[in-house]
């Protein structure tokens, strides 16, 4: 797996637009497809700091070259997720990669099997559906805790430890009491099944999966083990008529929900669903927390003001879902974590007709990438970008900044649903961590890999040391 560590950019001068898009040098035989595939994240920022807001990438060798269209500008985001969103589908090879390999749900599927999905699982995203999971995920968090309490030295590797919380929380509002063999074949698998789609998403040439080759096999196999988890557990639950009466776990109301026709979705369309809320559910709220930690850990003023915060609030008492506004401290530093490590860091598009954007005409059927973890860096935007500061988050703040300045949930008609449930997980764990603990930074740099999201490469080891 490819690793990054970001550099402290300088913003320098933009260029000014011309009528040609800027297209970075790149290597004569393979143009950008190298840093692409080993270095995207520097790729795109580097693009975007010497090249202005719109970039064209070549990458492949002569004949077999691809285009790729980079938007950062927020304005540019906001016209290809909101404003032009029928324009530009989810239509290229990385969605067509992960649709083959996590199927068809709410993360991939369009048109008018999209508007029915949305539609079946909306009502079970609601605000007050969401809260209701609050205590779960409360104990989640504080078994978290006990579990730090035990960790000989206090040394914790803050990533695979907020990965796991945020795995376990997921399957267990998914699954009810039917957690713990998804759990492992999860943690194992997903990390694999990124690395292959990603692989396959950047290649000029895809070869058949049917090929035995390594990365085949190995792809094939972890998809055999989600799909082999997932299809077990709903065909138990279908078993027992559909789940216990009065249970309230996602398979269950997701198996009772129906669509404009009466209909409900089979049993390989609720394994599609399980496996995108199985992925965007837990790593979403597992980068946000495991960097949140990470920066607070670095930086002390903000991490007093954080534990402040959350002792206060939270003294003696297991949070609920009304903590959610009153740890505001504590929701700006993960809002300034997801600025800076946002889980979904790249998205692709494809133009279906020909537009401008920025002054630069972009081609009917392009490729069209958005990069949040681009956009959230731009100077235009946000003051000293590479500077943790939580206060950029204060409400004033938010309501002076341009709606797609930030956006680690995506926008427009696809936002991502789930957002409300990750913010209360995020916060409330943050909270129940803060509250118990002091942390400090034992890696203070951390490597960076791209797959299917953002993934910390190297180890993010804090020191966590108990309250008396």
């Amino acid at each position: 797996m490819a690793t990054e560590v970001l550099p402290v950019p300088d913003p320098g001068l933009v260029p000014a637009p011309t009528s040609a898009i800027p297209v970075p040098a790149g290597n004569p035989l393979v143009g950008s497809l190298f840093d692409l595939t080993r270095r995207p994240l520097r790729s795109y920022l580097a693009a975007r700091r010497d090249h202005g807001d719109v970039v064209r990438f070549q990458a492949g060798p002569p004949g077999l070259r691809a285009d790729f269209y980079g938007v950062f500008s927020p304005e540019g985001v906001r016209q290809v997720l909101a404003g032009e969103a029928a324009n530009f589908r989810k239509e290229d090879p990385f969605y067509d990669e992960l649709r083959s390999s996590v199927g068809n749900g709410l993360l991939t599927s369009q048109d008018a099997e999209y508007q029915r999905q949305r539609r079946m699982v909306q009502p079970l995203f609601t605000r007050r559906r969401v809260d209701g999971y609050a205590d779960a995920l409360a104990q989640e968090a504080q078994s978290l805790a006990e579990r730090w309490r035990a960790v000989p030295g206090g040394v914790v590797d803050a990533a695979d430890e907020t990965s796991r919380f945020a795995l376990r929380a997921v399957a267990r509002i998914l699954f009810g009491a039917d957690v713990e063999e998804a759990i492992a074949v999860v943690h194992r698998s997903f990390p694999v099944l990124g690395e292959y789609v990603k692989e396959r998403g950047y290649a000029p040439i895809r070869l058949p999966r049917t090929w035995p080759t390594p990365a085949n096999r190995r792809g094939a196999e972890a998809q055999r083990a989600l799909y082999g988890v997932c299809d077990r557990i709903i065909a138990e639950r279908a078993a027992r008529g559909g789940g216990d009466e009065g249970a309230d776990d996602l398979l269950t109301l997701l198996g009772r929900a129906r669509d404009d026709h009466g209909e409900r979705l089979d049993p390989a369309e609720l394994r599609d669903q399980v496996l995108v809320f199985l992925l965007a559910g837990h790593e979403t709220t597992a980068t946000a927390l495991a960097f949140a930690l990470h920066l607070l850990a670095k930086h002390p003023e903000q991490r007093r003001l954080a534990r402040e915060e959350a002792r206060t609030v939270l003294a003696g008492r297991a949070p609920t879902a009304a903590d959610l506004d009153a740890l505001p401290y504590i929701t700006r530093v993960l809002k300034e974590a997801m600025r800076l490590y946002p889980s979904a860091a790249l998205g692709g598009r494809r133009a279906v007709e020909e537009t401008v954007i920025d002054g630069y005409v972009i081609p009917a059927g392009a490729q069209v990438v958005v990069a949040p973890l681009v956009t959230h860096r731009h100077p235009d935007h946000w003051e000293d970008p590479e500077r943790f500061d939580p206060d950029r988050f204060l409400p004033e703040a938010e309501r002076a900044r341009h709606r797609y300045a930030w956006f680690p949930f995506g926008g427009g008609p696809r936002a991502c649903i789930g957002q409300h449930f990750s913010m209360l997980e995020a916060v409330l764990a943050l909270g129940v961590l803060l509250r118990d603990f002091e942390v400090e930074a034992v890696d203070r740099r951390v490597a960076l890999a791209q797959g299917i999201t953002l993934r910390a490469a190297s180890p993010m080891r804090i020191r966590v040391t108990a309250d008396s």
